[in-house]
């Protein structure tokens, strides 16, 4: 049998979110069925690593689709040539776009329908098409698989698909996200925060993370407590982040907030490792990796109530309202002054990171491809 895969998040400079999940799984996948080819489809050169097993055959189909008008040509043109040619008997496409074109069954993976709930915070013509070809998109697909029961019951009131046609493949944490040593944590402090204890969110930077109201939640944290406590922000600089940078040039506190930049992966376990907790006050999730990520580190977590994040962390998480920066600031400080509280997320917090695993998450996703078949 031949699968072909879009491969298009695969990026050797950042492998965030979609690519996170393709690279997890596949790699998983492409060994455990080495009878079956993999076709691999780039919209750009590609990094070796990506070329996980001696079953995988990558095609390169050109131009990189970075917008609306090439997305179109891509899906609906490069792709249905490039499964003819290799006579695929399935595409998989994990970005929450596939081909209206062809006739190849396909299995679209869709993470969040954020896009719906804050169109404000994207490109107004990425938008559009989300919103015009999305119903199309989940029409065409023969099974369809989302990331949380959250998101598949927001799929199911928005577009009215039948329950049956969609499953759950959870999202999962790398095994290189473990609890530091001490000295190890301290060395982290000595390099990023001067030595002091601190905050971290990681993560992308954009509006829907909303890190406007965590900052100025941090202004709250810092009057109030009088501390040298620093906020760490480590993640790349994503979209429309410019008005947040400008508000960081004149923020009170600017010295006291670190801006990392993109990290790769083993210097994220040792930030995210060595923090006193994590608050990530994203105003919608899908999932939300970065709290299995912390908790994985023994790392507590402050997170935002009525998302997918709830699901996943259930009573291992302290809730806030994201749009009220004094309720962030409020449970920043109660973690600042109750360690008891704080022993009792970590503790909470490494049941819940055990209950997610790619291993478990590539197996159901290859039943979900033999769905899409069927």
């Amino acid at each position: 049998m031949r699968i072909a895969v879009n491969t298009r998040f695969l990026l050797s400079d950042y492998l965030e979110g979609y690519g996170n999940f393709l690279y997890e799984t596949f790699s998983r996948i492409t060994k455990n069925y080495p009878e079956h080819e993999f076709i691999f489809i780039f919209d750009r050169p590609f990094d070796k690593k990506f070329i996980m097993a001696e079953n995988v055959i990558p095609v390169v189909a050109g131009p990189a689709a970075r917008h609306p008008v090439l997305w179109k040509y891509w899906y609906d043109v490069n792709v249905p040539a490039i499964l003819k040619k290799y006579k695929a008997d399935v595409f998989v496409s994990c970005d929450g776009f596939c081909s209206l074109t062809t006739r190849v069954p396909q299995c679209l993976l869709i993470h969040d329908l954020s896009f719906l709930h804050f169109p404000a915070f994207i490109q107004r013509s990425h938008f559009l098409f989300y919103k015009y070809y999305t119903p199309k998109f989940l029409q065409k697909a023969n099974s369809i698989v989302t990331v949380s029961e959250f998101s598949k019951q927001d799929i199911i009131a928005q577009y009215k698909i039948e329950t049956g046609k969609i499953s759950i493949v959870p999202n999962a944490v790398k095994e290189i996200f473990q609890p530091l040593p001490d000295i190890e944590k301290e060395a982290v402090k000595n390099k990023y925060t001067d030595g002091n204890d601190y905050f971290v969110y990681a993560g992308a930077i954009h509006p829907r993370k909303n890190l406007t109201n965590l900052l100025k939640a941090f202004s709250i944290f810092k009057k109030r407590q009088k501390s040298n406590w620093k906020l760490v922000l480590a993640g790349r600089l994503a979209w429309k982040y410019k008005q947040f940078v400008e508000k960081l040039k004149t923020y009170k506190h600017r010295e006291d907030v670190v801006l990392t930049g993109y990290l790769e992966e083993k210097e994220l376990v040792k930030i995210v490792g060595s923090a006193y907790a994590l608050v990530y006050p994203s105003v919608w999730e899908g999932f939300g990796v970065p709290v299995l990520e912390a908790m994985r580190c023994h790392v507590p977590v402050i997170i935002s109530e009525n998302s997918a994040m709830q699901e996943i962390a259930g009573k291992a998480a302290l809730y806030i309202k994201p749009t009220d920066p004094n309720d962030i600031a409020e449970k920043m400080i109660l973690l600042y002054k109750d360690e008891n509280l704080r022993s009792e997320l970590i503790e909470k917090g490494k049941h819940t990171g055990d209950k997610y695993s790619w291993d478990r998450s590539a197996a159901i996703l290859w039943q979900c491809i033999m769905k899409a078949m069927r």
